[in-house]
């Protein structure tokens, strides 16, 4: 029987459902402590005094002898990349609202924040800067010392000569400026961490997706061999790129932990999630395109400020740079591209990696643009695509990228069928006679999937007839349990309950770059492939001694080593030869998944209200493991696009640096009733760039939605003369909108 291709249902979704998963808040150590966190009211101020130490009570004089926590991004800047100090605790200053000061423990959560509410600190307020343009602004308020003007790196890629003379002699050239909305995640689960020292070892259980590449870290902070520090994430609700980083939570529950001879656990509120947790995206970008007479692409120019926060996270300056560096393009011939990327500190919760991290933003500004040229110049939007299209691979594009294959013509053409666009004339119609706008946006999208280069496998055989997939990657909810044991089912024969899947453990797991990029099935995918095939052949060595056959005699089908008409079970030769085997598997090549999408919107032009009313799309990822899985991850990114277009809108005071949308109540989530059917259909041509052919789906949806809906919006909006508006898109954006072109 085949798995591989199969829309099995995810078998971690029993123990979800029955609340028998095992999160960080679900599990307690015998000793442990409380911690709480006291944190900065001020955007930005000098501390003058802390009143309240003690032997529970711990600031930065405490722990000055520690590393500094690191950024784990190598980025290629003009000139070096300025890097300050951030220490697990402010140091004499606080550089935005939730900035940590000091770590309070107790027996108990009430006792440990009944202890912070007597810690006193004295505060002198500082002018603060929440804006990344008006950071880079003279005579801006400097967040520190070492970083002049607030300017920690300047990156610029391709070739700004030839996109210039392209510019100059292009028959059309429109022009955007974009603000890519900063988001506040809000995973499910918010972070959790318990740290423990015990036998010279640090031990961290939590909410985590890339436990080695943490444990590396922490080592570096203490400055000990990484054989002394174990990290642990039992089940992870949610994370989207954010719960790779270091924190300065992680730092601090180890060393109270080493101080004190007991675990220490913390769980952060939502409150304090949204102040201290990473948060994504924050750029504003001036973007130009050119076109020839006949509408073929000449050229793209990207200038853009990214929004750093307050500290540099560690995958932080990827996000403005890299990322969108290898998507710039899509899937579109453009012969010339320059990027120009200014990055700036603010008196901001820090930006890290969310879900594409910076790809949404490279698909987003060009698909506006594209949308706009045809608008303005006379082109079909699906036209105007299609004819631009890469239609010969391999492809190189004009930042270096190669993509080696794709249906994005295809995608277009058949996404067109599926939601009778054909039809829209007479929807729009019925629209109209109730009072309504209609919209439709229809936008293409072309990820570029790895992440973290190579990756690690292993393969356990048990006594008991059960063999572990032990693999570096990491799900946070994707259904890693369901898919792996699929993909070992089909390449050892064994049926897929003989498997158990085992993450997530530095102690257990002996690498892995884990979460983050589209990655786990390209690259742990193809790392149980090589391992896979390497127990097949130990196997055939060692069935054929057990068979009396030669090597070359010996084949393995249906999980079994078969020579003539002898056969021994794998399974078998497993009781009787050492067929454990573990692979780094060094692989470093990009895919390149890639859609087109159509939304339809209706607009109340009386209240600016917008309801997503269809949303369809056609999509490449590849060969599917699990389709129902695949389509699940689509949806779920599609609701995150979503809300970034139409609700999530991250306000901090320009006077205060405070966080105005600091809460549920202020922040808009997508909820079910938001949401239309999401249609998706899977559609794909298998890549070469691992033995799967899989190309990964996990942030595809994030940057589909959101040029989709504001096409679909600007659509509806254009009888009234609004050719404009920004991310989110709200009621009372629209209507402003509306009235002032309204206005005589």
């Amino acid at each position: 029987m085949t798995f591989i291709g199969q829309s099995t249902r995810r078998v971690e979704d029993e123990r979800f459902l029955t609340g028998r998963g095992t999160f960080v808040d679900d599990v307690n150590l015998a000793g442990q402590l409380f911690a709480y966190v006291v944190r900065s009211p001020h955007a930005h101020a000098v501390i003058e005094r802390i009143d309240g130490r003690g032997a529970s009570v711990f600031t930065y004089e405490d722990i000055a002898d520690l590393g500094l926590l690191p950024c784990a991004t190598a980025v290629a800047t003009v000139g070096p990349m300025l890097v300050p100090p951030r220490p697990a605790l402010a140091n004499g200053r606080v550089r935005h609202v939730g900035d940590p000061v000091a770590f309070v423990v107790g027996e108990t959560p009430a006792e440990a924040r009944d202890k912070a509410e007597r810690v006193v600190v004295e505060y002198r307020p500082l002018p603060p800067v929440v804006n990344a343009a008006a950071a880079l602004a003279p005579g801006a308020p400097l967040l520190w010392d070492e970083v002049p003007g607030n300017l920690s790196f300047r990156f610029q890629k391709g070739d700004p000569g030839a996109v210039r003379a392209a510019l100059a002699r292009a028959a059309h050239v429109v022009e955007l400026d974009l603000i890519n909305n900063r988001l506040i995640i809000a995973p499910t689960e918010t972070r959790a961490a318990i740290g423990r020292f015990e036998h010279d070892t640090f031990h961290l259980f939590v909410t985590a997706a890339s436990v080695h590449a943490i444990r590396d870290q922490l080592a570096g902070v203490f400055r000990v061999p990484t054989d002394k520090v174990l990290v642990s994430a039992p089940d992870v609700g949610g994370g989207f790129g954010i719960k790779n980083a270091l924190y300065p939570e992680w730092v601090m529950l180890l060393w109270i932990a080493r101080q004190l001879g007991r675990p220490v656990k913390w769980v952060e509120d939502r409150a304090e999630d949204f102040v201290s947790t990473a948060q994504g995206r924050d750029n504003i970008t001036t973007a130009r395109l050119g076109l020839d007479p006949d509408g073929r692409f000449l050229a793209l120019d990207v200038s853009t400020i990214a929004n750093l926060g307050a500290y540099m996270s560690g995958g932080g300056p990827g996000s403005s740079t890299n990322a969108p560096a290898n998507a710039m393009g899509s899937g579109y011939v453009i012969p010339a591209i320059a990027m120009d990327v200014r990055a700036a500190f603010t008196n901001t919760v820090p930006i890290d990696a969310y879900r594409g991290a910076g790809k949404p933003e490279a698909n987003y500004l060009l698909e506006r643009l594209i949308d706009l040229a045809a608008r303005r110049h006379g082109f079909d939007p699906a036209d105007l695509r299609r004819r631009n299209m890469v239609t010969d691979f391999p492809y190189t594009k004009a930042l270096g990228s190669v993509i080696d294959g794709g249906r994005f013509a295809a995608n277009v053409d058949d996404v067109i069928a599926l939601a009778d666009r054909n039809g829209f004339a007479a929807r729009r119609a019925a629209s109209e006679r109730r009072g309504l706008l209609r919209g439709l946006g229809l936008c293409c999208f072309m990820e570029t999937a790895r992440g973290a280069p190579n990756e690690g496998a292993e393969i356990r055989f048990a006594a008991n007839g059960t063999v572990e997939l032990l693999v570096g990657t990491q799900s946070n909810g994707q259904g890693h349990e369901t898919s792996y044991p699929q993909i070992a089912a089909d390449l050892l024969g064994l049926p897929p309950e003989t498997f158990r899947y085992t993450q997530g453990d530095t102690g257990r797991v002996r690498a892995g770059n884990g979460h983050g990029g589209a990655r786990s099935m390209h690259m742990g995918g193809a790392a149980l492939f090589r391992a896979a095939n390497e127990v097949i052949a130990k196997g055939t060595a060692a069935a054929a001694l057990l068979l009396q056959a030669k090597p070359d005699e010996v084949r393995f089908e249906n999980g079994a080593f078969v020579a003539g008409e002898r056969a021994i079970a794998l399974l078998d030769v497993a009781r009787e030869a050492p067929l454990d085997t573990y692979v780094w598997n060094l692989l470093d090549v990009i895919t390149f998944p890639n859609g087109c999408h159509i939304a339809e919107v209706e607009v109340d032009p009386e209240t600016g209200l917008v309801t997503l009313d269809r949303y369809h799309g056609v999509d490449d990822y590849g060969t599917l493991i699990n389709p129902m899985l695949t389509i699940g991850q689509v949806q779920g990114g599609l609701a995150q696009g979503i809300g970034q277009a139409m609700l999530e809108h991250t306000v901090y005071d320009l006077e205060s640096g405070q966080l105005l949308s600091g809460s549920l109540m202020d922040y808009a989530l997508p909820k079910a009733a938001d949401l239309p059917d999401l249609n998706i259909m899977l559609s794909g041509t298998p890549t070469n760039a691992n033995p799967l052919g899989v190309k990964g789906a996990g942030q595809a949806g994030a940057m589909a939605a959101p040029q989709t809906i504001i096409c679909a919006i600007l659509d509806a909006l254009a009888p009234l003369g609004v050719t404009h508006i920004d991310m989110p898109a709200t009621p009372e954006r629209i209507w402003r909108a509306i009235q002032e072109k309204a206005k005589p």
